[in-house]
């Protein structure tokens, strides 16, 4: 015990040199720590300020600007829970509520992949737990550095599998999402988790510790040494510059990536609904990023006193572990629970039923303190919202590098060569459905379980996931996670729209309402003004856009530091949508499913081709300004789609993004596994190529009651064609038969990383 620094020596020993600047903290954060305080930390107290002031858990240098999604929300009546607690809440209507929410796991996954995406979906999936709900599905976010590249391959494989393994073998179907390929994301991959969940309104349950004199139990797996410093180590710093593409920087970083057992999670799952179930909690946390730390002082600040655990009761893998480690422990697959000391008992058998190792480390107090003990010594005594609530907040310095802007915007595609006989524009059609940005996903997808549960509706490679909310219901909720590296590097205020605006409009495609939104917002260094300006038009952008759309932010997360030495990656912003539908029955698939159908392109089209695949896929191209954002025009086509569609006056649905026309009719060809023929009106290269926004093609058997609900919303609706055969036929161009446009598109993945 004499190594073991506690509150008492601090107070005898105030001039002894602390590490902090090695834990991540300034030179004025250790100073307003001690101030706080009133003496030195303790090793543990800075080890636990350390880690609940990192950037990844303080939100820092972001929070200014996330103010903005609460100061001024948009008006919805759906909202239960936003942003503060771990997940946002929304009523769906018949007494049911969804809660659902975006994080990212990037650095881990670059050190570790199959670790670090494994515990990326555990991480998400108890934040959906620790709202009293139950996760019924997952999706992800992904992107890689260039296809081709030597590390590439290591990364994909191993990110694949550790989503595959771990939401697999915990039984959620994986709905969609989507996978992406830039050179700026070599050495910083990607990894954006989502997991939705459903509950009953009075099931709501919230992390909180209130009641002087109620227990505090920890629940789930052993503590070990995994994970150590994960938030500070990882999610809060940069790379170093010396990452050779084959992951040469992580063996060092390796200690602070998490190891997951799906299994131990699935059984905490059940074990915790049924306690949930039988109201023997008062509040939930779940231990994630900054492990006890951030439990115990985040649910003591938003309870109505104060907490005191004692360290030496928590079960532990490794026997010699210090308080130090103990709290800042990331180990997964664990749960802190309040308890009123009556249900102590009944919360233990029902752990011990499930054979979840459940522990009383301590209980709620009278007074603002969080107070730790380490066999008898006190190690920790702090105001628990000095840690949790009331961290550093920067107005980082944001600064628009006019030059590089300047030159990005004029650098347009306008002279980039492009198709105009029919063979190059085949060619074309051929080339852009082979690439890797666009081709099919199915090698991933095919490593998911998409169907388990029996509730999926729909899922990849349909434009969103649909799922149905209960066994006794046809009510179902769709969902879509969308973002543009390329458009936000070109107009991170722009983009950040248009990512809300193709999440948006792929639910409206499935036929459902959207509602609500929720975000992971990946940039660079907030230290560089550059990023911060990025950072800032962003947010400002999405908080407008959200507004236009009547879609509120739930909450979501922000991941920064996402570079390698002074290279960052395209600013991404990747934004989810959740949209509600009556009946899933009427859910609008993306692939087309009848010959004789008529093809009706919804939506004005543009020469808009800067930023676009085509520029990037053909030319390496990128440069000049993204698509007009068009939010009145979305939201008419999502009016005009779910009428449409809850009208039954069309069979199918698909919105245009990246890929443009072309794209689109080749996927919804070969998702319903029948041709098309269509006659395309001006340039055929930018009717094919164009990324214009708020369109869609349909397919349907009344045209006329569709022609007449589009122009009551004025939405520009042309008919271009018909479905039938086994090829897709663009008149007086060119043909390509569904086998080979199978063929180009489903080789791809597999030749690069089978």
């Amino acid at each position: 015990m004499t190594d073991i620094d506690t509150v008492s020596l601090a107070a005898q020993d105030p001039d002894k040199n602390q590490p902090y600047l090695e834990l991540g903290l300034k030179d004025d954060e250790y100073e307003r720590i001690r101030e706080i305080l009133g003496r030195r930390p303790t090793d543990t107290e800075l080890a636990m300020y350390s880690v609940m002031w990192s950037e990844h858990c303080s939100y820092k240098s972001s929070k200014v600007h996330l103010r903005q999604f609460g100061e001024d929300p948009p008006a919805s009546d759906a909202m239960l829970v936003g942003m503060g607690e771990n997940a946002g809440v929304v009523d769906v209507g018949d007494g049911l509520a969804v809660t659902f929410k975006v994080e990212s796991h990037n650095h881990p996954s670059y050190v570790e992949p199959y670790q670090g995406a494994a515990t990326g979906v555990g991480g998400i999936v108890r934040d959906i737990l620790t709202m009293g709900a139950r996760p019924i599905a997952v999706m992800d976010s992904l992107r890689f550095g260039d296809a081709a590249a030597p590390d590439t391959k290591r990364l994909v494989s191993g990110v694949v599998a550790g989503i595959g393994g771990y939401g697999n073998c915990l039984g959620l179907p994986n709905i969609g999402g989507e996978v992406g390929f830039d050179p700026s994301y070599a050495g910083n991959p990607l990894v954006n988790a989502l997991c939705v969940g459903v509950l009953r309104h009075e099931d709501l349950q919230l992390a909180q510790a209130k009641g002087a004199g109620n227990q505090v139990v920890l629940l789930g797996a052993l503590t070990g040494r995994d994970g150590i410093g994960g938030v500070s180590v990882l999610a809060s710093a940069t790379f170093d510059d010396a990452v050779d593409g084959g992951g040469a920087a992580g063996p060092s970083k390796r200690p602070s990536v998490q190891v997951g057992d799906p299994f131990t999670e699935k059984i905490l799952i059940e074990c915790c609904l049924e306690i949930f179930q039988a109201g023997l909690v008062t509040g939930i946390q779940d231990l994630g990023g900054a492990g006890l730390s951030c439990a115990t002082s985040e649910t003591a600040s938003h309870g109505d006193g104060g907490m005191r655990v004692a360290l030496d009761k928590v079960p532990l893998r490794e026997a010699s572990m210090s308080p130090l480690e103990v709290l800042t422990s990331e180990s997964q697959e664990r749960m802190l629970a309040i308890v009123e000391p009556s249900n102590v008992d009944a919360v233990l058998a029902l752990c011990q039923k499930w054979g979840v190792v459940a522990t009383v480390i301590g209980e709620v107090t009278e007074g603002d303190r969080l107070v730790v003990t380490w066999h008898g010594e006190t190690v920790v005594d702090a105001p628990p919202g000095s840690l949790a609530d009331d961290g550093p907040v920067y107005q980082r310095p944001v600064a628009r590098p006019d030059d590089e802007m300047d030159a990005l915007n004029a650098a347009t595609g306008a002279r980039l060569a492009r198709p105009v006989t029919s063979n190059q524009l085949r060619d074309a059609v051929l080339v852009m459905t082979a690439s890797p940005e666009l081709c099919s996903r199915r090698w991933v997808t095919e490593q998911y379980d998409r169907y388990v549960l029996g509730g999926t509706v729909l899922a990849m490679p349909h434009d969103a996931g649909v799922v149905r909310l209960a066994d006794d219901s046809t009510r179902g909720i769709a969902l879509a996670l969308d973002g543009n590296g390329r458009f936000a590097k070109l107009d991170p205020y722009a983009g950040a729209q248009l990512a809300l605006a193709e999440a948006y409009r792929n639910v409206a495609c499935t036929g459902a309402r959207p509602l609500a939104v929720t975000d992971c917002l990946n940039f660079g260094s907030p230290e560089d003004p550059a990023v911060m300006w990025q950072f800032a038009e962003a947010t400002r952008g999405l908080a407008a856009a959200c507004r236009e759309l009547g879609t509120p932010v739930t909450g979501g997360n922000v991941s920064f530091y996402n570079q390698t030495g002074a290279t960052a990656i395209n600013p991404t912003p990747v934004i989810g949508v959740l949209g509600v539908m009556d009946n899933v029955a009427r859910r609008l698939p993306s692939g087309f499913t009848a010959a004789d159908q008529a093809i009706v392109l919804l939506g004005a089209t543009d020469e808009e081709l800067d930023g676009s695949a085509w520029s990037w896929v053909t030319h390496r191209h990128l440069g000049g300004r993204p698509p007009t954002v068009r939010l009145s025009s979305e939201r008419a086509l999502a009016w005009v789609i779910g009428s449409a569609g809850d009208g039954q006056a069309i069979t199918m649905a698909h919105d245009l993004s990246e890929g443009g026309l072309a794209i689109a009719l080749v996927e919804a060809c070969l998702i319903g596994g029948i041709g098309a023929t269509v006659t395309l009106d001006g340039d055929p290269f930018v009717a094919l190529f164009s990324e214009s926004t708020a369109r869609a093609i349909v397919a349907t058997d009344d045209a006329e009651m569709l022609f007449e609900l589009a122009g009551v919303n004025d939405v520009p609706a042309q008919l271009i064609g018909t479905t039938g055969g086994d090829a897709l036929s663009v008149a007086g161009q060119f043909e390509i038969t569904l086998s080979e446009l199978r063929d180009a598109s489903e080789s791809t993945l597999p030749s690069l990383f089978g």
